[in-house]
């Protein structure tokens, strides 16, 4: 496949700048496992490179997570990373978070924050409770007017009222063992502030205007692919913000990113390097491969699949 936006305004590719620096992208030993469970979202937001939304109903089915509790069973990874769309949204899906503790030492489970306020939600922030599962969940600012322009109209205060019953379940709690981080994306075509930077504004804020707690802040480039790319697109935005990302290369970077030590699983069991390479259609070795046939795990040096989204990954502190 051609990498994502190649020749495009005259850019260096990821692939020449990696040799640039004389750096290659290759894994180190594999010890997560990113389960991607669907593309169903009670959100629509911009930001999003899989393109999720209440329209969606592409979701896991039953065979596919045993599936996944199999290959957990099989290989022990050290974390495993639960990721949508909604993970809240799909049916059964709270058989999969369990087996899935039981398996790994580390369960992460990625949320919106307004799922944990309807339907099953309010159930399921128990169930990740008591299973200790490491919540990671999706704010990208500390006022309602930027996280809306993202995320759509209402949803600061319910994010804002998920925020208080995590608290209030003991989740992000100082000297707490329930793990609660936040995770922000710049609301338009620009790059993200300083992570240590936002860290100190982002606990600031929450505690001082609404006594939220919490435990670590991320801060991410946004990727330059599904509904983000489309308003890049839209908004005359592209060229300029894939300059910007290329020009912030880091290097530093390309020794702790993520698909380094992970492999990811997509709603219907196929296999890739990461869920950005999952969003671009970058299959696992370069062809159609499922979960269920994984002999063994990539051997440390097989080469990562790169497209130019990966410099979203590369820029600042980079996405580690």
């Amino acid at each position: 496949m051609m990498e994502i936006g190649q020749g495009e305004f005259g850019i260096e590719s990821f692939r020449e700048t990696l040799q640039r620096h004389e750096l290659r992208l290759c894994r180190d030993r594999t010890s997560a496992l990113q389960v991607n469970v669907g593309l169903k979202c009670d959100l629509t937001c911009g930001h999003c490179h899989l393109e999720c939304g209440p329209h969606r109903d592409e979701t896991m089915d039953g065979a596919t997570m045993e599936a996944v509790i199999d290959c957990a069973r099989r290989f022990r990874f050290d974390s495993i990373d639960v990721t949508g769309g909604a993970p809240e949204l799909v049916p059964g899906i709270e058989r999969l978070i369990t087996a899935l503790a039981a398996l790994t030492p580390r369960l992460i489970v990625r949320s919106n924050l307004v799922a944990l306020n309807e339907g099953r939600g309010a159930e399921l922030s128990e169930l990740y409770r008591d299973l200790k599962a490491v919540l990671v969940a999706s704010l990208p600012a500390t006022n309602s007017s930027q996280t809306e322009a993202q995320r759509g109209a209402g949803v600061w205060e319910r994010s804002m009222q998920a925020l208080r019953r995590l608290n209030g379940l003991g989740y992000g709690l100082p000297g707490g063992t329930l793990q609660l981080d936040l995770v922000s994306n710049p609301v338009g075509a620009f790059l993200p502030a300083p992570q240590r930077q936002a860290e100190k504004k982002f606990r600031s804020d929450l505690q001082r205007k609404h006594g939220i707690t919490f435990h670590g802040l991320y801060t991410f480039a946004n990727v330059p692919l599904g509904r983000f790319r489309s308003f890049l697109e839209r908004s005359g935005n592209l060229q300029g913000y894939l300059e910007k990302l290329a020009a912030g290369f880091n290097p530093c970077t390309v020794q702790g990113l993520m698909c380094r030590s992970q492999l990811s699983v997509d709603w219907r069991g196929r296999l890739h390097d990461c869920d950005f390479n999952l969003a671009a259609g970058i299959a696992y070795g370069g062809e159609a491969a499922l979960l269920s046939e994984l002999a063994e795990l990539p051997e440390p040096g097989t080469p990562v699949a790169v497209g130019d989204h990966c410099y979203a990954c590369t820029v600042g502190s980079g996405f580690t």
